[in-house]
């Protein structure tokens, strides 16, 4: 049977708050999407829930048990990793966002859409 981590309904609370925190920070680094399925991209938001993470550990500290502290600790590291990667998300979500701009162009407006060529002058000559 799987343990259960909380010791009490206060902290299953605390962690319900840190999950908020969580996830406010991941959907504001594009890494999930909001309930309407929409990425956003506000890093000053994410800085915001991760340092308010950080200010809970601090002022938490030697009243949280091991396994509490551990998961906190863990939960704030892995924010700041994804916060180091989420330009390059972005960047990668961008690009992914004109091809496929490009894609629905020459499909809906062949005439006038990007056009690629697909003999080139060197393949004439010979």
């Amino acid at each position: 049977m799987e343990e259960d981590i909380f010791n009490d309904e206060a902290s299953a609370r605390l962690f319900t708050v840190i999950h908020m925190f969580q996830r406010s920070a991941l959907v504001n680094l594009g890494f999930i999407t909001d309930h309407e399925g929409t990425a956003h991209w506000n890093p000053a938001e994410a800085k915001e829930a991760i340092d308010i993470l950080s200010m809970l550990q601090k002022k938490t500290a030697g009243n949280l048990n091991n396994t509490e502290e551990q998961l906190l600790k863990g939960v704030i590291s892995e924010l700041q990793m994804q916060f180091v990667k989420a330009p390059e998300l972005k960047r990668l979500r961008e690009e992914e966002q004109a091809t496929s701009e490009e894609a629905h162009q020459a499909f809906t407006n062949p005439r006038e859409g990007p056009v690629e060529e697909l003999v080139s002058d060197d393949a004439e000559e010979e």
